[in-house]
């Protein structure tokens, strides 16, 4: 932590100055111990995202004054995963337990078998049995009965046991990176093997807490595939520059990529973290979100336990989220992680750096249940969760159909078909007089298409540099979660323009 101390000393005069406005000494400046949070930029709060702020203000002015500022009336929000607000229903029986749990009196209504349907009744009574009141703390790792139907869910889609007291609910997948990563990194030398292209909360993460990331590339040629010889070489890299990687991220599904592992191939993987002595870390956030019959979602869990005593003490974080696929509450914060492998002692001092926080929020907690205990054939409610289920899924894999079938439409694009999660990730060959004036602008090429797709059509994506990509190569992600017929209409319009100007 050399380093640390040496930046604290360069920053020493600056820790307290006179405010000229209000005539006291300040502490909080942008450079007393900020350098950390300062490098961990969000690329999602960029330039786009900013004038995308600014684009909303005027179609509000627009709309309310009757007069035309723009030439389109709403902006398409392409750019983060967040189902519900681009439409997506949410699950009756997820929102009539909440709303029983949240509100106990409805129970006790005379009407309340006529308003809700019989298992969402025992199912919040079952609920608040075990949580009492959703308004109080639960137990610092989650609600007993709660990691108790975790573990089950795991057991029962790996044919493995699980231990609840292994399992943290957190509030939202995120906090369980965060978590994991701030036990992981103690300073400059502890490296994090992580994808490119990759979503940024690693990157962030590993900045925050004071380490070094240890990017590997997928092949975007094969499909975004993982190479372990490409693991390899980045495991070598980071050895010969002094940096040790403690762990290797693996996004299955992929985001940004939408790839999804076979399980040769996760194996390999599995294999490659023994022989190093790394921890894996699994985001399996997306196992929900699967389009393709052909390659459907297998667990690291799963993997590492059918290889036994061939990996034998291997440890394991393995991450899912009630954010994403048909539930999609991102707004309700639930997330877990199971820690397979870990010694007691460590996961007693996870419980104890858990307990500074209290609890992981009690609603996120009860729509984890839900989620790891649907309706299932025989319940009142399962003919209505099937059909919305269905819906929703039916609708995302045609409107990734229809978004990656434009994109290989148009000239110098070229888009891997997703296999699951909710994105494409398309390349781009920019004519170079557009990657000239991008960079004239002090602008990386891609966003400045981004930047000009947004400005003429309306459509909110995000560019490829905020995931990290292979130099000289250009992208941009977007999801299919809004209407895609009216992305898909503008996006042509706006490609077949951007290269004739540019030609």
């Amino acid at each position: 932590m050399l380093w640390y101390c040496l930046l604290c000393v360069i920053y020493l005069d600056d820790i307290k100055y006179q405010n000229p406005n209000i005539g006291i000494n300040s502490v909080f400046t942008l450079t007393l111990k900020f350098f950390l949070l300062i490098s961990a930029n969000n690329p999602f709060l960029g330039d786009l995202y900013d004038r995308s702020l600014e684009l909303a203000k005027l179609l509000e002015k627009q709309k309310k004054e009757g007069v035309t500022l723009l030439p389109f009336n709403e902006i398409l929000y392409c750019n983060v995963g967040n189902p519900h607000l681009c439409g997506q229903k949410p699950l009756t029986f997820f929102r009539q337990v909440v709303a029983l749990t949240e509100y106990p009196e409805l129970l006790n209504s005379p009407n309340a078998e006529s308003m809700f349907p019989r298992d969402v009744v025992s199912r919040s009574c079952r609920l608040l049995s075990a949580i009492v009141h959703t308004g109080a703390y639960s137990s610092t790792t989650g609600v007993k009965g709660i990691l108790q139907n975790i573990a089950n869910f795991i057991e029962k889609r790996d044919g493995h046991p699980s231990d609840p007291s292994t399992i943290f609910i957190t509030d939202g997948a995120t906090q369980s990176v965060r978590s994991i990563l701030h036990f992981l990194i103690s300073g400059r030398d502890d490296g994090i093997m992580t994808p490119v292209p990759q979503y940024p909360l690693y990157t962030i993460s590993i900045k925050l807490n004071g380490g070094t990331e240890v990017f590997y590339y997928l092949n975007e040629e094969s499909n975004w595939s993982l190479e372990i010889t490409e693991l390899e070489r980045a495991y070598q890299d980071s050895v010969a520059k002094g940096v040790t990687p403690r762990a290797l991220v693996i996004i299955n599904p992929g985001n940004p990529t939408g790839q999804i592992l076979d399980e040769s191939n996760m194996k390999e993987i599995v294999l490659f973290c023994h022989k190093k002595s790394m921890i894996l870390i699994a985001d399996e956030v997306y196992q929900g979100s699967i389009f393709t019959d052909e390659r459907p979602f297998i667990s690291f869990k799963k993997v590492v336990c059918d290889l036994g005593e061939q990996v034998s003490g291997i440890e394991l974080v393995s991450v899912h989220s009630i954010s994403k696929g048909p539930i999609g509450e991102c707004g309700k914060r639930g997330g877990y992680m199971e820690l397979h492998g870990f010694s007691k002692s460590v996961i007693d001092e996870m419980v104890k750096l858990a307990s500074f926080s209290m609890c992981p929020n009690v609603i996120g907690q009860v729509l984890i249940d839900l989620m790891v205990c649907p309706p299932v054939e025989g319940d009142e409610s399962y003919p209505t969760y099937k059909v919305e289920r269905d819906a929703t899924m039916n609708s995302l894999r045609d409107h990734a159909k229809l978004l990656v079938d434009t994109l290989n439409s148009l000239e110098g694009v070229t888009c891997n078909q997703p296999m699951g999660s909710l994105y494409a990730m398309p390349r781009l060959r920019l004519p170079p007089a557009a990657i000239a004036e991008a960079k004239s602008l002090g602008r990386e090429p891609d966003e400045h298409y981004c930047l000009q797709l947004l400005e003429e059509k309306g459509i909110l994506v995000t560019s490829g540099n905020a995931f990290g990509q292979r130099e000289g190569t250009y992208h941009f992600r977007s999801t299919f979660l809004p209407p895609m017929e009216k992305v898909c209409k503008g996006l042509k319009e706006f490609h077949e323009n951007f290269m004739l100007k540019y030609k």
